[in-house]
């Protein structure tokens, strides 16, 4: 299959779902969440086998000068579709067993006849990220992160009736605007000093020292717009409030899926000047937001005491290390590619992030509550989800024979080869700090007295327990042997 079908392919799946939803009777629509998994997993399947423009034999001139200019399909841009694909799924089925809450604060009845269009809402999402990990030109890259963005901010303040959600969402409105008209501005500002927008035109250009200034000055624009779309410090303040407030299975695509399609744009626009005179002065600048966005993240986590503000600030502590991992790269010298990295770590985020919500689903759904004390006794109330907590917590820590030990062992090792000494002395200290708000949580499964003696129960069978399973044994298993994600990623 021609790859530029896979997007095609996966919106039309979304619209149908939201026609289906629509015309179908019946309160229930969990069938759509189970619908939109299975139609993520015939595209992730296609993924695998699909092929790109210059391959498809029966490409037309049309599709050769549309899609050469504007969209490229090679081994970063398959392992990037496979990564939103993914992360798709799981929030899909994250969101199956959220519907109760979805149900609570979406209608006027406590019925599920306002969260079909939510489901549909994910998969299109998914269909922006797809596009981004093909985006050949600026334009392409506004479009599919504009359309990433729109949707979510719906998914935000998908619960109406819940003040939290609307405060939330007109948060990552007003703030997202903002950083859009940043990017649109950087944009002008080097089409102006370049007279295009594609990549390659660009690279070509910024060899060059006759537009320097505007080059820097619209790069700078740019790069401010996607630190808010990634999360950096000190564009970071949107996140906690937005985390917090939002429907879990949101705030869980916002961590991975939003800051997977950040970093891709970001390695698109930093590609065409990584081997420039300006290289030094843009990369640098990445490694001082890197160091900030550590120290913010890491240190704003240890008072928190809501395990969603808390993961807030993980996932800002992370940004700091992908940030760290894009520094490091400036002249190609490090044994793994920006790409590389980046996907390595994105992956490994993927399976630690995913499993803690998963975990905080639960205590939702089951307890109502998102704050840390909801996990006291968690070993007496269920030993086998008080095991998974420990794991996942332990791999996010950083702790060996994880994958996200494995994560962090690659991005320090790639700085040191770059001879970034401070950075990794900073990181080094920061990554040491993590180790005691990620350690709180387990405290209070292990030694805190229950709040509740009433025991969490979970179907051992379900597909939501089965998923939670899947990561848990992941984590492990990729952090003993993370061969097959390397194979993967190169």
């Amino acid at each position: 299959m021609p790859a530029y079908y896979l997007e095609a392919l996966t919106v039309t799946f979304g619209i149908l779902l939201i026609v289906a939803e629509a015309f179908v009777p019946g309160k229930r629509k969990s069938w759509v969440g189970l619908a939109a998994t299975i139609s993520l997993l015939f595209v992730l399947f296609a993924t695998i086998w699909a092929i790109g423009p210059d391959q498809a034999a029966e490409a037309k001139p049309w599709t050769k000068y549309a899609l050469w200019n504007l969209y490229k399909f090679d081994d970063t841009a398959r392992f990037y579709k496979i990564l939103a694909l993914i992360s798709g799924i799981f929030v899909l089925i994250l969101s199956i067993d959220y519907r109760s809450i979805l149900s609570r604060y979406t209608g006027e009845s406590n019925d599920e006849s306002g969260t079909g269009e939510y489901y549909s809402l994910i998969v299109i999402a998914t269909a922006a990220m797809m596009w981004m990990a093909s985006a050949k030109n600026l334009s392409m890259l506004f479009v599919s992160l504009e359309l990433l963005t729109v949707t979510f901010y719906i998914l935000v303040a998908f619960m109406k009736r819940n003040v939290g959600s609307l405060e939330a969402g007109v948060k990552y409105l007003i703030l997202g605007a903002l950083s859009t008209g940043f990017l649109v501005y950087g944009m002008a500002w080097i089409y102006g000093a370049t007279g295009s927008l594609s990549l390659d035109a660009i690279t070509l250009a910024a060899n060059t020292s006759a537009a320097s200034t505007p080059l820097l000055f619209g790069i700078a624009l740019m790069m401010i717009a996607l630190g808010f779309k990634v999360g950096a410090a000190p564009m970071h303040f949107w996140i906690p409030d937005v985390y917090q407030g939002a429907p879990t299975p949101t705030t869980a695509f916002l961590s991975v899926g939003s800051k997977a399609a950040g970093f891709m744009a970001l390695m698109t626009v930093m590609a065409p000047f990584s081997a420039t005179p300006y290289a030094e002065k843009l990369f640098g600048v990445l490694t001082i937001l890197a160091c900030i966005t550590l120290v913010v993240g890491n240190f704003g986590a240890i008072p928190q005491n809501n395990f969603k503000r808390l993961l807030a600030y993980s996932s800002i502590a992370n940004a700091g290390f992908l940030l760290l991992a894009v520094a490091a790269n400036r002249d190609g010298a490090t044994s793994l590619s920006s790409p590389q990295l980046i996907g390595f770590y994105l992956a490994s985020y993927l399976l630690m992030t995913m499993g803690a919500f998963f975990i905080l689903s639960i205590l939702r759904v089951q307890c109502g509550s998102d704050n840390i004390d909801a996990l006291d006794g968690l070993s007496k109330r269920n030993p086998i989800l008080a095991i998974s907590v420990t794991i996942i917590m332990a791999s996010l820590a950083g702790v060996p024979l994880t994958v996200g030990f494995v994560g962090k062992f690659f991005v320090f090792r790639a700085a040191m080869e770059a001879g970034m000494v401070i950075p990794v002395v900073i990181a080094a200290i920061t990554a040491a700090a993590g180790f005691y708000y990620y350690f709180k949580i387990l405290r209070a499964v292990w030694w805190n007295a229950p709040n509740h003696k009433e025991a969490i129960l979970v179907d051992r069978f379900s597909l939501f327990t089965l998923t939670l399973t899947f990561l848990t044994i992941a984590i492990l298993v990729f952090g003993v042997w993370p061969q097959p994600l390397m194979n993967l990623i190169k």
